[in-house]
């Protein structure tokens, strides 16, 4: 007890002795870490069809409930996404979102990532909720506003989720339950996420129709 005493002790009388270190803000701004969690960003495919698919993960996933999330359904003249939904209303509340990054997490298709712009603060509550507007990434060089058609999509043979699905690992049927997919699946920068097997889960039972360990809810079988 008196050694931990003396410790904390010992280290604040070391920092009486050193110079203070003030940033001066906002003439001098400080870089942030790569994986900074600042304003979100709503990403698209190279040919600048939103990733965003309107499946509202992000929303449910949010623990200060700050993200809304409306979906609509693509149709063949007035293509958003290459899915068969899309986000046609997104809204962050950053009066309440504590870049936690769950919702980065939750998103399936990398639609939703965190940049490291930090500066949204503002004087007017209003300001702070971003709609989708502000949150859509530029378009890539050379690529076309949104909506697209289904036959302009259909030309450019673009294969907008084979070999690159970044997140969560697919689920595939087997039996009654669902489990992981076997197949190495790489992610969007091209390094390859960890393989889970569809063997059963060590230390489980398993139960007629379920051999994988996991019964009909998803749930793993004690």
């Amino acid at each position: 007890m008196f050694n931990a005493m003396l410790k904390g002790f010992g280290l604040t009388f070391k920092t009486m002795f050193r110079p203070p270190v003030t940033t001066q803000y906002p003439e001098i701004k400080r870089p942030t870490q790569p994986r900074f969690h600042g304003r979100h960003v709503l990403n698209r495919h190279p040919d600048g069809l939103e990733k965003c698919v309107g499946c509202e993960l992000c929303a449910w996933a949010c623990p200060a409930d700050a993200i809304f999330v409306m979906g609509a359904d693509n149709s063949p003249d007035a293509r958003f996404s290459p899915g068969e939904r899309y986000g046609v209303d997104y809204q962050i509340n950053y009066l309440r979102c504590i870049f936690c990054g769950l919702c980065i997490e939750a998103c399936p298709t990398r639609a939703l990532t965190m940049s490291n712009e930090y500066e949204i603060a503002g004087d007017n509550r209003d300001d702070l909720i971003f709609t989708k507007d502000q949150l859509l990434a530029p378009l890539p060089d050379g690529a076309q506003e949104t909506p697209h058609t289904d036959a302009e999509v259909a030309a450019r043979g673009l294969e907008y989720y084979e070999n690159n699905f970044a997140g969560q690992q697919p689920l595939v049927s087997k039996g009654s339950a669902y489990v992981y997919d076997k197949r190495m699946t790489k992610a969007a920068d091209g390094e390859t996420m960890g393989a889970v097997a569809t063997e059963p889960i060590p230390g489980t039972q398993t139960r007629p129709g379920n051999e994988d360990g996991i019964d009909d809810d998803g749930e793993v079988v004690a």
